[in-house]
């Protein structure tokens, strides 16, 4: 019985890492998420699904990592998706979700499309959270900070996915 325990442990461990390496987010998210919500108690109401497919903004870009334990456990979006640093998300605290969209850093011109399925940021001056790798892409992960551009390219996913007539 003794010489099993390590065994199970290992196959345990090693479904629960697998399981976790994954790069793409779950997806198909079930309509759009457009609800008020309220943060430290200031009530937020996310722009309308037609508005967001006309929507570019520049301003401070940061990163967040809310996974631990070398990313080998994730924490969770607004939507339900496992957040892991690899993959290329972000958060933005008034676009439907989820939509993609095309960040790009003002000063290097380097630009990466991300999946924003989560909200945030909630610092003043700061208009947009990337994951790690998209951070990384943009070359600002260093710094930690980075004027951006926003350009919303789609919104929704699956059957009810909308893409904007001006940047495709």
């Amino acid at each position: 019985m003794q010489t099993r325990c390590p065994l199970i442990c290992f196959l345990v461990l090693a479904v629960g890492l697998i399981g976790s390496c994954t790069t793409v987010p779950s997806g198909d998210y079930q309509g759009y998420m457009t609800r008020p919500y309220k943060i430290r108690g200031k009530r937020y109401v996310p722009m309308s699904v037609d508005q967001a497919l006309y929507f570019t903004q520049i301003g401070t870009a940061s990163y967040y990592d809310e996974s631990w334990f070398w990313g080998l456990s994730s924490g969770t979006t607004a939507i339900g998706e496992s957040v892991h640093p690899w993959h290329l998300q972000a958060a933005h605290p008034y676009l439907p979700l989820p939509c993609e969209a095309r960040v790009t850093s003002l000063s290097n011109g380097k630009s990466v499309r991300v999946r924003i399925n989560d909200r945030g940021p909630f610092t003043k001056n700061r208009i947009i959270d990337l994951s790690p790798a998209a951070a990384e892409e943009l070359d600002f992960k260093h710094h930690g900070l980075e004027k951006v551009r926003v350009e919303v390219l789609s919104v929704g996913d699956g059957k009810w996915k909308r893409k904007s007539p001006i940047f495709q």
